[in-house]
């Protein structure tokens, strides 16, 4: 099994996410906060959004760390629409007890250590929801199953990265719009990190890849 090409990608992911924070900060000007400036330039948004997905499925068709193993037959990942209602600010709980240490299970039955950063509360489709926050090498990883998990989309869950210092004032932005597969989603031989079972939401959360089944169906 692999593991760190799985958390390579993470990483790719954190620089995209950084990348793209500055974008659309620059989008709504000098003062005006990412949410805002994604708000006030759904356009360029949308652009950013379309632009980093060719970048990943550039990435997939040549990069030699890609989890496909047919890059002739590839021809791009799949995706529901970019959608600024799946783009929502959360306000941060700290986790405060003593048992901050967790231990993730793997998808080859592995485990990794993390540390709970704390859990994100949002309302997302009118609905209240929460998240909790893992913390392992100064990335932040949202790791989550909805409504959609199994369906339309991986059935194992999909991720976000930030970078720590993304976080402002206790909040963040989470942008499901780039929630992703891991590799495991592509090849078996990858392992991934599981969701923990607190983390499904109880909505659907159309929005970010779906899976290639469900572009036929």
């Amino acid at each position: 099994m692999f593991k760190n090409k799985v958390i390579r990608y993470s990483t790719i992911a954190m620089i995209i996410a950084i990348l793209s924070y500055f974008v659309v900060e620059n989008i709504g000007g000098a003062g005006s906060s990412s949410e805002d400036a994604a708000a006030a330039n759904p356009a360029a948004y949308k652009a950013q959004i379309l632009q980093e997905r060719a970048d990943k499925d550039e990435q997939f068709k040549s990069g030699e760390d890609s989890p496909i193993k047919d890059k002739e037959s590839f021809h791009g990942l799949h995706y529901f629409e970019p959608n600024l209602s799946y783009r929502v600010k959360a306000s941060i709980s700290p986790y405060m007890q003593d048992d901050k240490e967790v231990i993730v299970k793997y998808t080859d039955g592995t485990t990794e250590k993390y540390e709970k950063y704390g859990y994100a509360n949002f309302t997302i489709t009118g609905e209240r929801q929460k998240l909790l926050l893992l913390k392992n090498e100064g990335t932040i990883s949202v790791l989550f199953r909805d409504g959609t998990s199994g369906k339309q989309t991986y059935g194992g869950g999909r991720y976000l990265d930030y970078p720590v210092d993304q976080i402002k004032n206790n909040t963040i932005v989470l942008d499901f719009n780039k929630a992703y597969n891991p590799y495991c989603a592509y090849q078996e031989s990858y392992a991934c990190p599981v969701p923990p079972a607190e983390n499904t939401l109880t909505v659907a959360i159309p929005a970010g890849e779906v899976t290639e089944q469900a572009t036929h169906q």
